[in-house]
Formats: structure tokens, C-alpha cells, sequence
């Protein structure tokens, strides 16, 4: 049976003092908001756990299945592994995007995937999962800013689910230690630090980063970029506010897993 679990971020009018420019978010969202967020869970009931979550018009199914084998590297070793893949269907983005099964993966997409992986061995001691892999697929279905935050947000819940549903099944003992991550995006757009960038946002910001951050509020991986310009170790800080506020909020969603 599925359960779906939403959550809307409140709205705060008030944009940064030191901001020269008004920036209207779509619905008046304010600088320091997220979009609304929801979770949908056994999309998949082939999979051992699987979600959509969406967050705005970004919505991404994320799926974990659970292979009784290891790298050949970890063979023999006793601890376990962690791997994801991400991609993007074809009608994911305003223009067609192209399939990569034929052509193969672009950078992006290795990128990406290698950032989900490394955040998702974040989460559980290894050595707890006996010699196991749990694959993680991330396919976006609509693609709208923030996919690759919203990609670890919900795959670290599926990862969660999955776990648990080894435990139940038997196949592990206990249900090891887990540490709750997520992701969020910021940017600077015409001066004005914005919390959790949809496209149109994205698009014309002239810096912007993506932010991991741990349940014990520990940093996993931070990327950010200038557009056009450097930015100020100032307005860096200030994205770096923002998104440990927007990852805090983003940390409800695990109270609320079925």
C-alpha cells in the first residue's frame, strides 16, 4: 500500500538586509524556503525499497535492489557496498533529453552518480552489511533545478527502507546504526542568496552549490561554483546558512518513514 508523506515549507517575506533587488519567486516563495516536498513511497514493488520524492517540479524515483555479492575488490572481506545510478527519461526536461543507454553516460551523469554513491556510504558502517551491494538507481521523471540534491534526499530514505526490510526478512541480524542524510542546493541570484533553486532560478544565478550535510549536522560534500564571477567568502557563509537550515527541514521526512 502506498503512503505519501508531504511537507510545505512555511513562507517568510523577509529577504536578506543587504540585498540591493526584490527577487519574486515563483508563489511568492521567500528567499530562505523550500519548495514543497513530498515522498511516495513503494513506487516500485519489484524493488527491495523504492520512493518518488518531489520537491517542486523536480520529481525523481529512487529505487534500491539488494545483490548477496560485493565488488570484486571488497570480496572476502566481510563488509558491504554502496552504489547508485542516475539518469534522466527523455520528456525529464523541456527539450528532449537523449537516452544514454546507446550513446553512454555524459560526465554529468558520471558526476552525479559518484556524488550519490559517496553520500549514501555516509550513512551505515559497511562492515555491518555483511558482503552485500545495495544498488541504487535515482531516474528523474521531471526535471525542474536540484536533481542531484533531491536524488540523495530520497535515495538515503530508500536506502533507509531497504535496510529495514533485511532485517526483517532475515537476512540481517540488526538493524545497523544509520545516520540520516540529505542534500539542498542555494544560489546567488542578482545579489540575493536563494534557498533551493528551481531552473528558471538556476539558470541566471551567478553562483550556486550543492550541500551534503549529515543528521549530526556534519558537512559530506559541498559544490559550488561561480558563474561570471567570483563570489565573497561572505556570501559563501550565507549560502552555507541556508542550506543547513533547508537540510534540517529536509530531516522531517525521516520521521515520517513508513
Amino acid at each position: 500500500m502506498q503512503k505519501c508523506v508531504t511537507f510545505k515549507a512555511p513562507l517568510n517575506e523577509k529577504f536578506p538586509e543587504s540585498s540591493n533587488y526584490f527577487i519574486m519567486r515563483l508563489n511568492n516563495r521567500a528567499s530562505d524556503s523550500l519548495r514543497p516536498v513530498s515522498v511516495e513511497w513503494n513506487i516500485q514493488p519489484s524493488a527491495d525499497a523504492s520512493l518518488l520524492i518531489r520537491t517542486g517540479n523536480t520529481h525523481v524515483i529512487c529505487g534500491v535492489s539488494i545483490e548477496e555479492k560485493v565488488p570484486p575488490f571488497l570480496k572476502e572481506s566481510g563488509g558491504g557496498w554502496i552504489t547508485a545510478e542516475y539518469g534522466m527519461l527523455p520528456c525529464a526536461t523541456s527539450s528532449r533529453y537523449k537516452r544514454e543507454g546507446a550513446s553512454g553516460k555524459s560526465g554529468r551523469t558520471h558526476e552525479i552518480q559518484r556524488l550519490i554513491g559517496r553520500s549514501l556510504r555516509m550513512m551505515v558502517d559497511l562492515t555491518q552489511l555483511g558482503e552485500r551491494t545495495l544498488r541504487v538507481d535515482c531516474d528523474v521523471l521531471n526535471a525542474d533545478g536540484g536533481t542531484r540534491t533531491a536524488s540523495i534526499t530520497g535515495a538515503a530514505l530508500a536506502v533507509r527502507a531497504a535496510l529495514a526490510k533485511m532485517v526483517a526478512d532475515g537476512r540481517l541480524a540488526i538493524m545497523p546504526d544509520i545516520m540520516p542524510i540529505a542534500a539542498i542546493s542555494v544560489g546567488i541570484v542578482k545579489g540575493v542568496p536563494l534557498l533551493d533553486l528551481d531552473y528558471a532560478e538556476d539558470s541566471q544565478a551567478e553562483a550556486d552549490a550543492n550541500f551534503v550535510m549529515s543528521g549530526d549536522k556534519h558537512w559530506i560534500e559541498i559544490q559550488s561554483t561561480a558563474e561570471g564571477a567570483p563570489f565573497s567568502h561572505d556570501a559563501f557563509l550565507q549560502m552555507t546558512t541556508l542550506a543547513q537550515k533547508g537540510i534540517q527541514e529536509l530531516f522531517s521526512l525521516w520521521s515520517d518513514q513508513s
